[in-house]
């Protein structure tokens, strides 16, 4: 990783680091063909790990306003609220004050990964003067453009009334699930940015499709999505550690769900976009470092943003899907513990794969 605002996967994780701690996978347990662990496994599992977490920086304020009472029906899964039922729309982390945190402290981390950048489409400033963002969630990414660009005009949607109401003067939320029809004019945003929608989306072909209708003729479009599993370089995680299971037990989820969290994988993106008709495709791919086990000190810190983002609250990205799979309340929790455990062990030198992509609309 020899750029520090571009992980590239030149640093290995194995250099100049402890050996593995003692982990999940030292214990023989069986696996379904799909390589899931029962849920019952956990349990079983002798709790052999260190204590041995990094410190983890200051924890980040979060927005708990709503927008407007009259739709804050949310479901509740185990304690947990998501998003209410509408249309087709279908997002699986929570929407409460916990996974907001989350939220919001991941975005910082993934903000310094694109070396302090909040995009890395070629926009002009003179140019952009509407944007949209396309599952806005905790509406920070849309605030900070807003601040960046108070000349343009910002809308961001989601299904979950979950933004403040204190917010720049050139911003506005709105409630919009972007499966369903779209409600905007065409042609009318020069910017169109969308951020995390993996496992939330039946028809990305559909998506890119609207996009490009209300895209204006020469502006972009962005997409960042991530990949769902979690890996590392030197064997630290292995396909039995609560961290190789992440993967597959969201891909199962998913596919119980009609729902795909292999975007990453099968490069679902950049085939939307092209078949959709944007032009000059370019992607970039990230390797995030989980934990401050990197030597490069601007990795380390975002490695550190990370796994702080990450364990604030596992549970608030898992519950759905747990009970999408039939786990008990209990069996997540003490899967959770496990991953927890392996998250700040600095004897695990795990990561993620991050995709960017974006494209232009041709001129008419």
């Amino acid at each position: 990783m020899s750029q520090p605002n571009k992980p590239k996967g030149e640093e290995t994780a194995s250099q100049g680091v402890d050996a593995p701690a003692s982990t999940a996978a030292d214990t023989p347990a069986p696996i379904t063909a799909e390589g899931i662990l029962p849920a019952d496994h956990w349990a079983q599992l002798d709790e052999s790990y260190e204590d041995d977490a990094d410190s983890a920086l200051d924890d980040a304020a979060t927005s708990t306003a709503s927008i407007t009472s009259s739709i804050l029906n949310y479901r509740k899964i185990h304690g947990r609220t998501f998003h209410s039922d509408q249309g087709n729309a279908q997002s699986w982390f929570a929407n409460d004050e916990a996974q907001r945190e989350s939220m919001d402290i991941t975005h910082h981390a993934f903000t310094l990964i694109l070396g302090d950048k909040l995009h890395l489409a070629p926009l002009e400033k003179r140019k952009l003067h509407k944007v949209l963002d396309v599952g806005t969630g905790t509406g920070i990414w849309a605030i900070d453009f807003a601040d960046e660009h108070p000349e343009a005009v910002i809308i961001g949607t989601d299904v979950s009334p979950i933004q403040p109401t204190w917010v720049p003067p050139n911003i506005r939320f709105e409630i919009e699930d972007c499966t369903g029809p779209w409600s905007f004019e065409p042609n009318s945003f020069d910017y169109v940015h969308l951020r995390f929608l993996l496992g939330s989306i039946d028809n990305w072909d559909l998506l890119m499709q609207r996009a490009f209708e209300a895209c204006a003729p020469g502006g972009y479009i962005e997409s960042f999505e991530p990949s769902s599993y979690l890996e590392s370089d030197d064997g630290t995680v292995t396909g039995k550690m609560a961290m190789g299971q992440w993967g597959k037990l969201f891909v199962e989820g998913g596919r119980r769900m009609g729902r795909s969290f292999e975007v990453y994988q099968k490069g679902t993106v950049r085939a939307a976009l092209e078949k959709a008709g944007f032009v000059d495709v370019h992607e970039e791919n990230f390797k995030v470092p989980i934990g401050g086990w990197p030597k490069d000190a601007r990795l380390k810190e975002i490695g550190q943003i990370t796994q702080l983002g990450f364990s604030k609250d596992p549970e608030g990205y898992m519950v759905f899907l747990a009970h999408t799979l039939g786990w008990k309340r209990e069996e997540t929790l003490v899967y959770l513990a496990h991953l927890k455990r392996e998250l700040c062990s600095s004897r695990i030198h795990s990561f993620y794969m991050q995709k960017v992509i974006w494209a232009r609309k041709p001129e008419a």
